[in-house]
């Protein structure tokens, strides 16, 4: 599966990144995430262990994601039911309250069991992954807990 996606956030890339970069929030926003730990970080890596849990299909994996602050951050799997992960968030600052998202993603399940299920349910997960962090920017921005003017909501490119 490949996935490529491009937004305009009216949200700082350094805001954008750490939400990105925070798994041990996932549970709160994103429905499919059940349980995050953040296993290691420092200011070049995160590694974290994500548990998923979609209408009771549960499964585990870890990600290794090198990172450069506020611009770059890829994702590894270390672990999980995937033959092949990679993917690439690229925040570009398009002024002090804005910026442009790219992210591409591609990951083959493995041929167990465990795979064919997982795969349909992170097809899902994978497509509405920007959105999703989207959706909390915009909403922490309106509970006055990220910093920038009220600008017009995100575009899809």
């Amino acid at each position: 599966m490949e996935l490529r996606k491009s937004v305009l956030v009216p949200h700082a890339a350094g805001e954008m990144f750490d939400l990105i970069e925070a798994a041990e929030h996932y549970p709160e926003f994103l429905p499919w995430c059940a349980h995050a730990t953040i296993v290691r970080r420092d200011d070049t890596i995160v590694v974290a262990d994500i548990d998923v849990n979609v209408h009771g299909v549960r499964f585990g994996f870890r990600t290794r994601n090198p990172k450069r602050r506020p611009e770059w951050m890829a994702v590894e799997m270390e672990r999980g039911p995937f033959r092949h992960f990679h993917g690439e968030w690229h925040l570009t600052p398009l002024a002090a309250h804005g910026c442009r998202i790219d992210f591409d993603l591609r990951y083959d399940v493995d041929r167990t069991l465990l795979g064919k299920v997982a795969g349909p349910v992170f097809d899902r997960v994978a497509n509405t992954l920007v959105d999703a962090y989207v959706a909390r920017a915009d909403q922490l921005h309106a509970a006055g807990l990220l910093s920038g003017p009220a600008v017009p909501p995100a575009a899809t490119c």
